[in-house]
């Protein structure tokens, strides 16, 4: 969407989405990713149809579906194959597509174009042809936005590219970097998210070696950052429709490969573990001494701070292991959507914090800013005496907390 936004304040554009409810929300104003205002969305050359006849003829097309994992974490290319489908009954003679989702080397020119060619009936590299220009843009990023970051594009051949480089460049004042091929931009995307998540992975490991010293990462950082190339890694739990994924589709090209993406697959494993290892943390400092089972409040479960997105959140995996102890766990998140987070994982959450307390244990698993407002007085509230605030994110590590409470951070 602020991609779209950001194209139609330069080209006519045509938005399409599979999901008829979220195109009537935009069509009335609410974006639900709190990524787009009102006003952009009445700009006049932008229109937002869950009809796919209505995009028709269009000079460009651009594909930003999800690319996610299957059970076994192998990539999942239904949707991008779903997409080429749709997009394929539309083509005409000249059009350009462009994929913009995260794949491995070789997936815009190996899968999609037959797929387009199939539903066409059209030629790749004659009748129409391909692009790719990975999506970099974060959510909740008000910095990095798309019309300030570079762009990265390729084209089937040097024209495409750099008819692609003059409709990104329009966006962000021509800040655009032309791959040498599609394959290397593909691939230039599935390392940048691969190498955050191993750097966040070793964070997370000499996370737990310090848990087991009695010492606090966030200490340790603070300590560590006074180097001027001490790179600024936090622990966390590493979710998203990104970082949490990407890396397998690499693993998955290097295996093909006959090559074993040793450190790849270790930074995942760390990573898709430190949910487990936080919840049984936690749940081993709260023996029930009676016969009532523990009652532990989540705040949070979007996978990232201050945005509702919900893909792939870790905090329902913690959740999911701390009910597995005998827990009672409640979950309250600001901006998480109710009714998805019962479609995505099962899980119910509080509408309000309002008259919640005696809790055993309070989780801060998500630093929304509502949580980051939290006082003493809040706490005291929510917890019984003797309650434990299990602070995983460090986002109350300066607050002063009454006697009667306990605090675990990382």
């Amino acid at each position: 969407m602020p991609l779209a936004v950001a194209l139609a304040r330069h080209f006519p554009v045509i938005g399409l989405d599979a999901n008829p409810r979220r195109v009537a929300e935009l069509q009335s104003g609410v974006d639900r990713n709190l990524e787009v205002k009102a006003e952009s969305l009445r700009i006049d050359t932008l229109r937002v149809t869950a009809e796919a006849a209505q995009a028709a003829g269009c000079d460009v097309y651009i594909i930003t579906v999800p690319t996610p994992v299957d059970s076994n974490n192998k990539p999942d290319l239904t949707a991008v194959r779903a997409a080429c489908a749709t997009v394929g009954r539309l083509l005409t003679s000249g059009a350009i597509v462009v994929l913009e989702s995260t794949v491995y080397p070789g997936v815009t020119e190996e899968v999609c174009g037959p797929a387009l060619e199939a539903a066409s009936g059209l030629v790749c590299g004659k009748d129409f042809f391909l692009g790719y220009s990975p999506e970099r843009i974060n959510p909740g990023d008000r910095e990095h936005t798309v019309e300030r970051i570079t762009k990265v594009v390729a084209g089937q051949t040097p024209e495409v590219a750099q008819r692609l480089a003059h409709i990104y460049g329009a966006i962000n004042e021509g800040k655009v970097f032309v791959a040498r091929s599609i394959k290397t931009a593909e691939a230039a995307k599935v390392i940048e998210n691969a190498q955050r998540d191993i750097n966040i992975a070793f964070i997370n490991e000499v996370t737990v070696i310090f848990n087991k010293l009695g010492l606090s990462i966030f200490d340790v950082l603070d300590a560590a950052r006074t180097k001027w190339n001490f790179l600024p890694f936090t622990p966390g739990l590493v979710g998203g429709h990104c970082i949490g994924v990407d890396p397998y589709y690499l693993a998955d090209c290097a295996h093909r490969l006959g090559h074993n993406p040793a450190v790849i697959l270790a930074g995942r494993q760390i990573n898709d573990d430190m949910s487990a290892y936080l919840a049984r943390e936690i749940a081993g400092l709260l023996e029930p001494g009676g016969a009532q089972p523990a009652r532990i409040l989540v705040l949070g479960l979007t996978f990232k701070e201050n945005v509702p997105d919900l893909r792939n959140s870790k905090v329902a995996d913690l959740c999911r292991t701390l009910a597995q102890t005998g827990a009672r766990i409640d979950i309250h998140d600001p901006l998480a959507d109710a009714d998805d987070a019962r479609h995505e994982f099962g899980l119910d959450l509080l509408g309000t914090l309002d008259g919640a307390a005696g809790y055993d244990c309070v989780v801060g698993a998500v630093p929304h800013r509502e949580y980051l407002a939290l006082t003493a007085r809040d706490f005291e509230r929510l917890l019984k005496p003797g309650g434990m605030v299990a602070d995983i994110k460090g986002m109350w590590r300066s607050l002063e907390l009454p006697a009667t409470l306990r605090r675990w951070q990382v």
